[in-house]
């Protein structure tokens, strides 16, 4: 009877210990898909940079430890290997020193004379930037861009647009801070250009990198006045790097008969690949930073306070006597307020 009974009751599916939901490759392609909504929109709109700092700040001390084994072995063999080299470098290092403090007692002179003549036409004085030392920590990993990053970051006053140099010329800039490292993208770098001028004439350019350890002049014509082994120094017009500082050599110009521009390679003179120390430049200040100094009161000249109580003032009378080409004319906005300007006798 039993066996009727079970015979009768019907059987029982076995319940699954897995629910199947959406495909593994429409899961892929949604989270794809985010990954890439999610990468545009802080591209442009940047909203990650705090979570992205904190998270490198927080592995900061994992980064340290996972290159202290590399650092010591380097060390080490650097320790062994260089005595003799470190000899020479710094018997060579006392010549150089020795050259360079007796061109400094005429830079000494040039630049008290330079001073005077500035006075003298109330010019400004340049501002000599400061700088702060800091070391390659590796380069980076991207292969289709030329970025290094370095040990010094937001904590050591580190800002993004900085000027970044070492004892030969212009290495790059300062693109993005964290709190203990920078990235710096080199002047070879496709997405950098650095406004130059030619040491020889002061002619102005502006330079880019080809990202092969080149920089390319374009847009000159096949008549320009440059030279291979020209010197390329920084012009200063952009208020990041300061001028006359080194960028490069004139290496080849080439120039094609159907184009009206010429091809102009210059190498830079900056050696990343052979030191680690260099120099992270203050960046310039300008004179809308700079204090303006308020004009006393009793500065005020003759014919102001003339025209001020209504008395007619004399004007010039213009000469006919022409302009010598090497006279210098300072205008008379510059013009002390205790020098009084005397007009012209009339003829």
């Amino acid at each position: 009877m039993l066996k009727g009974v079970h015979q009768k009751l019907d059987p029982q599916q076995t319940p699954a210990f897995f629910v199947r939901g959406a495909s593994a490759f429409s899961r892929t392609v949604f989270f794809c898909a985010l990954s890439i909504s999610l990468m545009a929109i802080d591209a442009r709109l940047n909203y990650l940079s705090q979570v992205r700092q904190g998270f490198i700040a927080a592995l900061h001390p994992l980064e340290m430890a996972a290159n202290a084994p590399s650092n010591w072995i380097r060390d080490v063999s650097n320790y062994f290997s260089a005595h003799n080299q470190m000899v020479q470098e710094n018997y060579a290092l006392k010549q150089q020193a020795f050259e360079h403090q007796v061109r400094l007692q005429r830079l000494n002179t040039v630049e008290a004379e330079n001073a005077h003549l500035r006075s003298l036409l109330n010019g400004d004085i340049p501002i000599q930037p400061k700088a702060v030392l800091g070391e390659i920590s590796h380069t980076g990993r991207d292969p289709f861009s030329r970025v290094v990053v370095i040990n010094r970051g937001s904590q050591h006053t580190i800002k993004a647009g900085q000027a970044v140099v070492d004892s030969k010329g212009v290495l790059g800039q300062v693109t993005r801070v964290f709190p203990f490292s920078s990235e710096v993208t080199l002047i070879t770098d496709k997405a950098l250009s650095i406004p130059i001028q030619i040491e020889r004439n002061q002619l102005r350019a502006i330079a880019f990198g080809e990202g092969n350890n080149k920089l390319d002049i374009p847009y000159l014509p096949t008549n320009v006045d440059i030279k291979v082994g020209d010197t390329l120094v920084t012009s200063g017009i952009d208020g990041i790097y300061p001028a006359g500082l080194a960028v490069a050599k004139v290496t080849q110009i080439l120039q094609d008969p159907d184009s009206p521009f010429a091809k102009i390679i210059s190498t830079p003179v900056a050696e990343v690949s052979n030191h680690l120390q260099l120099l992270v430049l203050e960046l310039p200040m300008t004179k809308e930073a700079l204090p303006i100094a308020s004009t006393p009161t009793s500065a005020k000249t003759p014919d102001a306070a003339k025209v001020k109580a209504g008395a007619a003032v004399p004007t010039p009378t213009k000469r006919n006597n022409p302009i010598q080409p090497n006279r210098i004319i300072a205008p008379t906005d510059n013009i002390k307020p205790n020098n009084k300007v005397k007009p012209n006798a009339p003829d």
